[in-house]
């Protein structure tokens, strides 16, 4: 009897095992099958990871072709929902909860035909292309020949992008009047006059030394031909079209409530960009509230440390006119934001244990797109690549130095810089967990990045430590301001104004910054909500492990797996402090 009990027990455990191998296998090949569906779908996010097989062509973003997406996206959450999760270890339950939330949100969007609308304020479909020759960085005549290849197919590309404009016009799906003039701004800049105006004939202009001589003639022509004829004129074609006949006929409302059925999109919206599946407008303007009052008040305490007699406003009126706090060249600027960044970096060690291994550089935004584009921006760019610190030089005057450290520890170094290039160093995890950017995480751990700072002694100056707070205080804004316009009725001046109260940004700064919220509705909200959640959950670690608290290991175990939903992070972060008390003596 024992040996028939015995044996049938290792029958079930031998089931048990085959059936969670069998289960793991099925989950791998979905993310294997849906990593190549997105970058057979999205050439250019191919590229980005270091895929090159579809490197000569630009996506079809047809209705069709976004009708077909949404049926395949569907049916990789039916493969995802039929496999057994408690069969999966503990990695693979996290790779499916986030697989979940990637494909699900894909679906849940998709439903509303936002293809109709494919670009904000500050950029959209026509800025990737005057990115390309940066994304691509061509260094063989096969690299040449598919971006070549790849710039032809820009009328294509570009009239099927003015059709889903067009379907957008019709339905009343399209960006709001009011922020318009700013768009229209950067779009009527899109005039060239030749090929070699282009950025993006850089290529051509400097070839690297693997391109044979005999070939660079050849090559440079057929460039110059490609930018003159296919490039340019789509380019002009956009141009005319979104003046004179996109322009006129777009919404008079603001609010993304008053698109089709827009109160439920905006609400899908608000739970995407902050992974919380409870979050509504309502709950998250109060929080911007609270976090408003707060912030103020650590700001009038910092004032008054730097010696100011005047009020609050007078303070405000003081940082945005005095020639002291601004750059005089781009140069300068540029210097200042390298300065900051080796400063950063030499600290690293001391918050970190595992420092990415990839460099960033510190460049100026493309002045083709810098007019209507934020302060400052990271480009994570192709795998290979170094990343780019950007830096915004347009309009000096309205980019003041004492909010430059804060800028700089979001978009380098330890902010996203740091988090991007770890999570594309987990090659032992599926291939889409090292691109998956879930906003609330992203941006939150790159506000929480500035709060370090303080921390690593970057600001040397009660003005530098006000331009914190002020960027602090501007993300709690826009919990309050994008809720506002989207969902309470708010006009854009009220907008306009509230920031103006209680930020030290600058008059163009607070413009296009609400004009982006108007324009990007949604995606303000998350820098706030992460970083509330990131610095809720540090307090809980040293709560727990008292003088075993290591800062190092904390900010190891919040990166540890990419990018992560918040609820993902929470988990992970209770699971951290519960290994790590077993280690306590």
């Amino acid at each position: 009897m024992k040996r028939v009990i015995l044996g049938a027990a290792l029958a079930i455990t031998f089931a048990a095992s085959a059936a969670a191998q069998t289960t793991s296998a099925d989950l791998s090949r979905l993310f294997e099958d849906e990593r190549a569906f997105v970058y057979r779908e999205d050439p250019l996010s191919a590229t980005s990871a270091g895929i090159h097989d579809y490197d000569d062509r630009l996506p079809s973003v047809t209705p069709e072709t976004n009708a077909r997406q949404l049926r395949e996206n569907q049916a990789f959450l039916t493969r995802l929902h039929a496999i057994n999760r408690g069969q999966l270890t503990h990695q693979e339950q996290v790779s499916y909860d986030l697989f979940d939330f990637m494909v699900g949100q894909r679906v849940r969007l998709g439903r509303y035909d936002d293809w109709r609308l494919p670009l904000n304020s500050d950029s959209g479909f026509y800025s990737e292309i005057l990115l390309l020759d940066d994304l691509q960085s061509p260094r063989t005549v096969r690299d040449y020949e598919n971006y070549i290849a790849r710039l032809n197919d820009t009328p294509r590309y570009f009239r099927e992008q003015i059709a889903n404009m067009r379907q957008g016009l019709r339905d009343g799906f399209t960006l709001p009047r009011e922020i318009v003039a700013g768009v229209s701004q950067v779009i009527g800049a899109f005039h060239y006059e030749n090929a070699e105006a282009m950025g993006l004939y850089a290529p051509f202009a400097n070839f690297p030394a693997s391109v044979p001589e005999s070939e660079r003639a050849r090559l440079r022509e057929a460039g110059r031909a490609a930018l003159t004829n296919s490039v340019i004129p789509a380019f002009d074609e956009f141009r005319v079209f979104f003046q004179n006949e996109y322009a006129p006929r777009t919404r008079t409302t603001i609010a993304a409530q008053r698109l089709p059925n827009g109160r439920a999109y905006y609400a899908d919206l608000v739970r995407y960009y902050t992974t919380l599946p409870d979050a509504t407008p309502q709950s998250i303007h109060q929080i911007g509230l609270n976090e408003v009052a707060r912030i103020r008040a650590a700001m009038e305490t910092e004032m008054r440390s730097a010696g100011f007699d005047g009020s609050f406003e007078e303070f405000l009126a003081f940082l945005r006119a005095d020639p002291q706090f601004y750059a005089t060249t781009p140069e300068q600027l540029l210097r200042e934001a390298a300065w900051i960044t080796r400063e950063i970096d030499a600290q690293m060690p001391n918050y970190f244990g595992h420092i990415p291994r990839r460099p960033y550089t510190v460049q100026p935004v493309p002045a083709e797109i810098a007019p209507n584009y934020t302060g400052g921006r990271y480009s994570g760019g192709r795998l290979e690549q170094a990343g780019e610190y950007w830096v915004n030089t347009y309009a000096l005057n309205t980019r003041p130095l004492y909010v430059l450290p804060s800028l700089t520890a979001h978009e380098a170094a330890p902010g996203h810089h740091t988090q991007i290039s770890l999570a594309r160093e987990l090659t032992d995890l599926p291939s889409f967990r090292g691109t998956f950017y879930p906003h609330a995480f992203g941006e939150g751990w790159g506000l929480y990045s500035e709060r370090l700072g303080e921390e690593m002694g970057i600001y040397h100056t009660p003005y530098q430590r006000f331009g914190r707070l002020t960027y602090e205080m501007w993300r709690a804004c826009r919990l309050v301001v994008d809720t506002g316009m989207h969902s309470m009725g708010w006009s854009r001046q009220r907008a306009l104004d509230y920031l103006a109260a209680n930020t030290a940004l600058s008059t163009h700064e607070i413009r296009t910054e609400v004009d982006r919220y108007i324009g990007w509705p949604g995606q303000a909200l998350a820098y706030k909500i992460g970083e509330l959640k990131i610095v809720e959950l540090r307090q809980r670690v040293e709560v727990a492990l008292g003088d075993s608290f290591d800062v190092r290991a904390f900010h190891d175990a919040v990166l540890a797996n990419g990018g992560v939903t918040l609820p993902v992070l929470e988990q992970q972060i209770d699971e951290y402090i519960a290994a790590s008390q077993l280690q306590q003596p």
